[in-house]
């Protein structure tokens, strides 16, 4: 526990009932676990970055189009959705796991990488090419539009993920983590919802291949297929979540949290 700090007799009560996913794992206040080394922590904050990075810089601004049996129509959606779902399951297991304040501390490092990964960008595809280098309509065209695509990721990204998690860790406490189904879920509706609403009038409202009524289709069907995902998802969530408390020895609880976003400390 933090020097200082005590746990109040309705918060012992809570973490005394709470249901535990297994026997050699405790249910903790994550205040108490400052200073204290978790043995995959750092590896999902990495894996998180990555898949941000990646999923916004490769993914972001291709429109796909699938055929379905049901329709005459093809589903249009960003091609980023693929691989999103990695990060839901991470998102899920950083706050599940370890406490908002720790996801907290992730947000903010898939930010600075954002930021900084939109920067260079910006830099390389401005630098004049060499004399016979033929290949910067080709770079232009796929990274051009790269500082607005991640200026509204990394806007859509900070708001989104402090509601999904603020939300997940509140329904923690809530339903004294019974029912992980309810706050993983909940959430994902309440941070995509967000996400969506910010990220795609920002970053492709007003471009010629991106009419108003096709950012309003494209939102709303990958906000649709991300829900979706996150309930088709929820079985492996539960797998890697029981596996990563059964290994941390640890159910965190986020008893006397301060859930301000404007804070990296933990």
């Amino acid at each position: 526990m933090v020097p200082g700090m005590t746990i109040s007799p309705d918060d012992q009560a809570l973490l005394h009932d709470a249901d535990i996913p297994g026997d050699g794992i405790r249910a903790v206040s994550a205040t108490s676990l400052s200073g204290r080394q978790l043995r995959y922590y750092d590896f999902c904050m990495a894996a998180f970055a990555v898949i941000l990075i990646c999923s916004n810089l490769i993914g972001a601004g291709k429109q796909a189009a699938v055929s379905v049996p049901w329709s005459s129509e093809p589903v249009i959606f960003g091609a980023g959705i693929l691989f999103f779902p990695l990060g839901y399951v991470l998102g899920d297991v950083l706050t599940e796991v370890y406490g908002y304040a720790r996801a907290r501390r992730v947000v903010w490092v898939g930010f600075a990488a954002s930021a900084f990964t939109a920067l260079m960008c910006a830099v390389v595809v401005a630098m004049p090419p060499a004399p016979g280098w033929t290949g910067q309509e080709t770079l232009a065209a796929v990274f051009g539009q790269t500082p607005r695509i991640f200026l509204a990721s990394i806007t859509a990204f900070w708001a989104g993920e402090f509601a999904n998690s603020f939300v997940l860790a509140r329904l923690k406490l809530l339903t004294k983590g019974k029912m992980l189904w309810t706050r993983t879920i909940g959430s994902t509706v309440v941070g995509q919802g967000v996400d969506s609403l910010i990220f795609y009038p920002l970053a492709f409202l007003g471009q010629p291949d991106w009419p108003p009524e096709r950012v309003a289709l494209i939102a709303a069907t990958n906000y649709g297929l991300k829900v979706a995902w996150e309930v088709i998802l929820t079985p492996v969530t539960y797998a890697v979540v029981a596996w990563f408390k059964r290994v941390e020895g640890l159910d965190v609880f986020d008893t006397g949290t301060d859930f301000s976003p404007f804070k990296t400390r933990v």
